[in-house]
């Protein structure tokens, strides 16, 4: 089964949405209350992401991964806000999403996914790099760490439906 990385196009945004969904509702379910979780769909996550890509497709970058033909995870990123509190500082780019169908779990994808991220990231001229965790997420955390990502002790609240997290940033420079 072959593996394939490549840049999304408009026609993706929908099947990217309904991944995404998937994709939270498994990694998230061990600390995000079911109720929260369903209160938004795949075609709703589809349409947030065809929304965002008709403003942001000139300065943030998509890609999907493919397994023989079908979607199976999809990264975002793209210049992180200098204004932002607590800001990383200049010359840094965000990773602001990195997702995978839960059935391609430990299959490489996500490794491929990363790799890939932190080249575009640099090619962008970022020296560094910054993504955002559910503080719940252990699973996710332990990834990033694996991948050189260092939690520098800045934290942010964000909602999931109507429930409030807890989000730890992750830094990196970039090679």
């Amino acid at each position: 089964m072959t593996l394939t990385l490549r840049p999304a196009v408009a026609g993706d945004l929908m099947a990217i949405g309904d991944l995404h969904y998937r994709s939270r509702s498994a990694a998230y379910r061990e600390f995000i209350p079911a109720h929260a979780l369903a209160s938004v769909s795949g075609e709703m996550m589809g349409r947030y992401w065809t929304e965002r890509w008709t403003y942001e497709r000139d300065s943030h970058l998509m890609t999907v991964a493919e397994r023989d033909g079908r979607l199976v995870g999809f990264t975002y990123l793209g210049p992180h806000d200098p204004e932002e509190p607590d800001s990383a500082g200049p010359d840094v780019g965000e990773l602001y999403a990195i997702h995978l169908d839960p059935a391609e779990q430990g299959r490489g994808v996500g490794r491929a996914l990363m790799v890939d991220a932190l080249a575009k990231l640099h090619a962008q001229g970022w020296r560094r790099a910054v993504l955002w965790v559910l503080a719940d997420n252990a699973h996710a955390r332990d990834f990033y760490v694996r991948g050189g990502w260092i939690p520098d002790g800045v934290e942010r609240e964000g909602d999931i439906g109507p429930v409030l997290t807890r989000q730890l940033r992750h830094v990196r420079d970039l090679p």
